[in-house]
């Protein structure tokens, strides 16, 4: 029922409708009323604040000393870990700027790697392994337990099986042994696919023969599973959700291209397929020679579509199994329209150490 007086509600575009379908946009026009929060209990401020969004607390930084010092406050810490966040952010790497990724030393003629929280902008750079050259490698890591504080391992392994892991609570670089002569060597290892960490199991994606091979941080045990890739695949990369390891790629067959989702089948080792995108999305590839670059943790993904034609960012979340098309990017003296060379997805953390 309308109120007396009170025109009827206009209609509005469809533009303004689907606008609150993007990601990550929020609207608020309520006043808070200085008479009533003036008298708001001192001792409750930092429970509140660590509720908040990661990026409303930053900018409630510049409110007063007292809050900008929340980082250092031991009490303020403890809260925050008792509310993650929901979601997690994603670190990218534009192709413009893809050489920003890494730090090379011209003095010493060394690469170096940090471990970096991106909120705090605290690095710690890792000490020296003890092999000084390998060929191309793959990453993972892992937390000890659930929580930042309790530290975190990096698992750094070659192609040759060669692998060494680095303990944050030690500060140091081991390498456990030789890798099980049942994995077959040279690993050919998807670079372009992220390591997955479930359960302090970190799981890499292989080819020749097709599948995984696993590494648990705690017992130190290697494992390989032999998973047929689906036919017609392309750019494929694992991603997890809910302990479920997942399998994000392009079908590409005569002109068509999609992205489609699986999910690996523990008793039978094989791919099932439980979601592909909408096809009249799917029209924009047709024809096109479609690469894909795709960043994922806890359920959340990000995909990178490019073609000489177009490009396209897309969020896809594996719960509710919900895509939704993401603003472009802007960088600083970079073109409006980028596509992500590689990057990360990371639960935000305030209190996060390196």
């Amino acid at each position: 029922m309308l109120e007396p007086g009170k025109p009827p509600a206009s209609k509005k575009p469809r533009k303004e409708r689907n606008r609150g379908k993007s990601l990550g946009t929020t609207s608020s026009t309520e006043v808070m009323q200085q008479e009533i929060w003036k008298e708001f209990p001192e001792d409750l401020f930092e429970a509140v604040i660590a509720r908040l969004p990661i990026a409303t607390f930053f900018r409630f930084r510049s409110v007063c000393q007292k809050w900008n010092s929340l980082l250092d406050s031991q009490s303020f810490s403890e809260l925050c870990s008792q509310f993650p966040q929901a979601n997690p952010w994603f670190y990218t790497i534009t192709h413009e700027n893809v050489n920003s990724g890494a730090m090379y030393d011209p003095s010493l003629k060394k690469w170096n790697f940090y471990v970096c929280n991106p909120l705090t902008q605290f690095f710690k750079e890792l000490p020296p392994r003890s092999v000084r050259v390998w060929s191309r490698v793959a990453v993972g890591m892992t937390l000890n337990g659930s929580a930042a504080s309790g530290g975190y391992k990096i698992l750094w392994v070659c192609c040759d099986g060669e692998y060494e892991v680095y303990d944050s609570l030690k500060n140091s670089w081991t390498r456990p042994g030789s890798m099980p002569s049942f994995i077959k060597l040279p690993l050919s290892l998807n670079f372009r696919s992220q390591a997955v960490s479930l359960g302090g199991t970190l799981y890499f994606m292989r080819s020749d023969p097709d599948g995984i091979v696993s590494y648990n941080m705690v017992t130190g045990v290697w494992k390989q599973f032999v998973v047929p890739a689906p036919l017609h695949l392309s750019d494929p990369t694992l991603a997890e959700c809910g302990g479920q390891i997942m399998l994000v790629g392009l079908l590409t067959k005569n002109a068509a291209t999609c992205v489609c989702i699986w999910e690996l089948q523990k008793m039978t080792l094989l791919w099932k397929e439980v979601d592909r995108m909408p096809n009249i999305w799917c029209l924009d590839f047709y024809g096109k020679h479609v690469r894909m670059t795709c960043l994922g943790n806890t359920g959340l993904l990000m995909l990178s579509l490019r073609s000489k034609q177009m490009n396209r960012l897309v969020s896809y979340n594996v719960v509710s199994r919900e895509w939704l098309k993401v603003p472009g990017c802007l960088v600083p003296r970079g073109k409006k329209r980028q596509w992500i060379a590689c990057g990360t997805a990371f639960s935000p953390c305030l209190t996060a150490t390196a």
